[in-house]
């Protein structure tokens, strides 16, 4: 089967539990449309709001960070106009996750820009099928009914939502860190610093998790789009999508019988859609196993009015506790 990205519920009392706050510098926004900070501080531009959110947190008031994808945009389908090209072209530092943004690859490669890195190589990339933490129902897997997958993955097929697993999503931090040093080396201490804040966030972030999911009804999951691969598969969970990994592809009715079957079995009691995807084939899909539906958020932006927060940290906890009402956490 395959799974893509869902999930935000309730979330905010775990934030002030966890005592998880974030740095002075938000990841919601971007700095001026130029890129030019105040102080004339590093040019950072970032493909899509995790990466945004990393160089704001580690860079702080030394650097001046823009986004390609705006808030509301669905990042899978990013198109860049020629001022965006033109302004990868300035950039001091490109931060892109190869393979996730085929426009912004192509755009990269063709920008001229020394520095840039790929936040792909900054951690290990995994494939994630249908069965992320290795649940097996006797499915046929990626090739069990699911028609016109459409979605680029990492370059070899690896699965990209990686900012959605906390340890790794600090392991591309740490990098970031080094390649912010390394184009601005008279800010290093500065940047070490930042980034020792953001892990213990992320650190405590993970430790919420494991100890949110540790003990459940069930470990089972269902989402439209397999985004949580890598969440799945650091708490033990199950993952198993309608659409598999294209949120626009289409399931086939034997694909539907079998996630109707496996719901049934483990005991699922909601199906997840989320923030900038249509609700339409969730709820369909709920209605007719009689399960609920709630949000799952891949977080790969932030829409202020949509999204269960307006930090990574924030929807994060969100998703967190989505994930322990619906699996029954104990």
């Amino acid at each position: 089967m395959n799974v893509r990205r869902l999930i935000p519920a309730a979330a905010t009392a775990a934030a002030a539990s966890l005592g998880l706050v974030t740095l002075s510098a938000c990841g919601g926004g971007s700095s001026a449309a130029d890129g030019k900070g105040a102080d004339g501080g590093l040019k950072v531009t970032a493909s899509f709001y995790p990466l945004q959110y990393l160089a704001e947190q580690i860079g702080g008031d030394k650097v001046s960070v823009t986004t390609l994808t705006k808030p509301g945009v669905e990042p899978h389908d990013l198109e860049l106009g020629p001022k965006q090209t033109a302004q990868l072209g300035e950039a001091d530092l490109i931060l892109y996750l190869g393979g996730l943004q085929p426009a912004v690859d192509e755009a990269v490669k063709q920008s001229g820009a020394k520095s840039t890195v790929d936040a792909a190589t900054l951690t290990k990339m995994e494939k994630h099928g249908a069965e992320a933490g290795g649940h097996d129902h006797g499915h046929g897997g990626e090739e069990a009914g699911h028609e016109g997958h459409g979605h680029d993955h990492a370059e070899d097929g690896a699965d990209p939502h990686v900012w959605l697993d906390p340890v790794k999503y600090a392991e591309i931090a740490k990098g970031v860190e080094k390649s912010l040093a390394k184009a601005d080396p008279k800010n290093a201490a500065t940047y070490e610093k930042n980034s020792a804040t953001l892990v213990t966030k992320l650190d405590g972030l993970n430790t919420a998790f494991r100890n949110g999911l540790k003990n459940t009804s069930t470990k089972t999951f269902i989402t439209t789009h397999s985004a949580f691969g890598y969440l799945a598969e650091r708490y033990g969970l199950e993952q198993e999508a309608i659409n598999g990994v294209s949120p626009e592809s289409d399931p086939s009715p034997a694909h539907i019988k079998q996630l109707q079957k496996i719901a049934k079995e483990d005991k699922v009691s909601t199906v997840f859609f989320e923030t900038l995807i249509s609700d339409r084939t969730a709820k369909t899909f709920a209605s007719d196993a009689g399960l609920k539906t709630d949000v799952l958020d891949p977080l790969e932006g932030i829409t202020p009015g949509k999204s269960k927060g307006s930090t990574y940290i924030e929807v994060m906890q969100s998703n967190l506790e989505a994930l322990k009402k619906a699996l029954g956490a104990k």
